[in-house]
C-alpha cells in the first residue's frame, strides 16, 4: 500500500441551492481565470447558459468548452494535450463519465480539476482514480484528488431519483467496507491508517444518522454530498480506495463483468453491502433501517434483479482483485453469503 507523507484536500469545497450558477464566481476567489470546460452529454443544452453568464460575469476566460461523451483513454491523452498551455484548470460538468475524463486530462497535465457533479451517485466526483476504458475494458487508473468541488444541490435534486438512490448505496458501503480493510489488517494483508478510517467512519456516521422526511430535503441531499466527498479524502489519506471499498464492491464489479445491462454501481453496491453487513454481523439493522426510511429498497425492488446473479457474482468476488483479502476472499464467508442471499427475508422481497 502506497503511505503518504503528504496528502491532497480539496481547496474549494461549496454544496448548496444555486452553487452551478456562482461557479464563475468561485473559480475567480480561487485565481483560475483561465479554464477549459467538459460538459456531459446533452448538458450544454441544460446548463450552458446558466455556466458561461457565471463565467463572463465573472471575467473567467473559457478558452474551450464541449460536451465530451468519452471515457475510452485512447481518445482521453490526445484530448489532454491538446488542452491550451495557458488553461489554469479543467472544469467537468455532468456525470461519472465526464467527471472521470476531465479528472483524467487534468492528471495528464498536471492541473487543477474542478469536479461540478449534476448527480449524487457516488463518491466517484471526489476521488483520486478514474474509471477508464482501457483496450475496451473497464479499468481504475490514478487520477488527482480534485483541487475544487462544487456542487448544487438543486441540480441534484431535479435528476432522476435513480442516482440519488445510488449514492445513498454507495455512501452506506462505507460500513462493510471498513469492517472489511480491519478484517484484511487482522490477516496480516493490509495496514490500516487509523486516521483515514476515522474520516471515513465519520462521514459515513454523519450521514446515516441525518434526521430527514424527504430524501429531496436540503439537508439530507447535503449531507450526502458532504459524505461522499470526505470518502474521497479518506482514500487518498490511506493512499488506496480500501477505506470506502470493500466486499460490497467486489460483489458490483463482479455484476459489471458479466450482466448485459448492469444497474447503477451505488444500487448494485447497496445491495450487496446488506448481503455483506450480514456475513460480517456488523451494523445490518442500521444498513436496512436507512434502505428503508429512504425508500431504497422499495426502488430496488422494482428492478427485477436477480438473486441467481448476486450468487454467480459472490463466488466471482475475490477474482476481482485478488490481492485483497476480504470477508470474500474466504470460501466460509461466500458461502454465508450465498445462503443469506436465497434465506434473507428482505432479499426475498426485493429480488427475484
Amino acid at each position: 500500500m502506497q503511505k503518504n507523507d503528504s496528502i491532497s484536500i480539496p481547496v474549494i469545497l461549496k454544496v448548496g441551492s444555486g452553487a452551478l450558477g456562482c461557479l464563475g464566481p468561485t473559480l475567480r476567489e480561487g485565481n483560475l481565470t483561465e479554464v477549459v470546460i467538459y460538459f456531459g452529454n446533452g448538458l450544454i443544452e441544460l446548463f450552458g447558459t446558466k455556466v458561461m453568464e457565471s463565467m463572463r460575469t465573472a471575467g473567467i476566460n473559457v478558452l474551450e468548452y464541449q460536451e465530451l461523451d468519452t471515457v475510452a483513454i485512447e481518445e482521453i491523452i490526445p484530448l489532454a494535450f491538446a488542452i491550451p498551455n495557458k488553461a489554469k484548470a479543467v472544469v467537468s460538468i455532468g456525470g461519472g463519465k465526464v467527471i472521470d475524463a476531465g479528472k483524467y486530462a487534468a492528471y495528464l497535465r498536471g492541473m487543477p480539476f474542478i469536479s461540478v457533479p449534476t448527480s449524487s451517485s457516488s463518491d466517484g466526483f471526489s476521488s483520486a482514480s478514474a474509471s477508464l476504458l482501457v483496450g475496451g475494458k473497464r479499468n481504475s487508473v490514478p487520477a488527482k484528488l480534485a483541487y475544487g468541488i462544487v456542487v448544487d444541490t438543486e441540480v441534484i435534486r431535479t435528476a432522476p431519483v435513480k442516482f440519488i438512490y445510488s449514492g445513498i448505496g454507495d455512501m452506506v458501503a462505507k460500513i462493510t467496507s471498513l469492517y472489511d480493510w480491519v478484517y484484511e489488517a487482522r490477516q496480516g494483508a493490509s495496514v490500516l491508517n487509523d486516521f483515514a478510517v476515522m474520516v471515513a467512519k465519520k462521514a459515513v456516521n454523519s450521514f446515516v444518522r441525518t434526521p430527514f422526511e424527504s430524501i429531496y430535503d436540503e439537508v439530507f441531499l447535503k449531507e450526502l454530498l458532504d459524505s461522499l466527498a470526505m470518502s474521497g479524502i479518506a482514500n487518498e489519506i490511506a493512499g488506496s480506495s480500501a477505506p470506502t471499498s470493500g466486499s460490497e464492491h467486489l460483489i458490483s464489479h463482479a455484476l459489471d463483468k458479466f450482466l448485459e445491462v448492469p444497474q447503477l454501481h451505488g444500487v448494485q453496491v447497496g445491495i450487496a453491502t446488506y448481503i455483506m453487513a450480514k456475513v460480517q454481523d456488523h451494523r445490518y439493522v442500521r444498513v436496512n433501517k436507512i434502505f428503508t426510511d429512504t425508500g431504497f429498497w422499495d426502488y430496488v425492488a422494482t428492478l427485477g434483479m436477480k438473486k441467481e446473479d448476486f450468487i454467480k457474482a459472490i463466488d466471482m468476488a475475490p477474482s476481482m482483485k485478488p490481492y485483497r483479502h476480504t470477508y470474500l476472499h474466504e470460501e466460509q464467508y461466500r458461502e454465508e453469503a450465498k445462503r443469506i442471499v436465497m434465506e434473507d427475508e428482505i432479499l426475498n422481497k426485493v429480488l427475484v
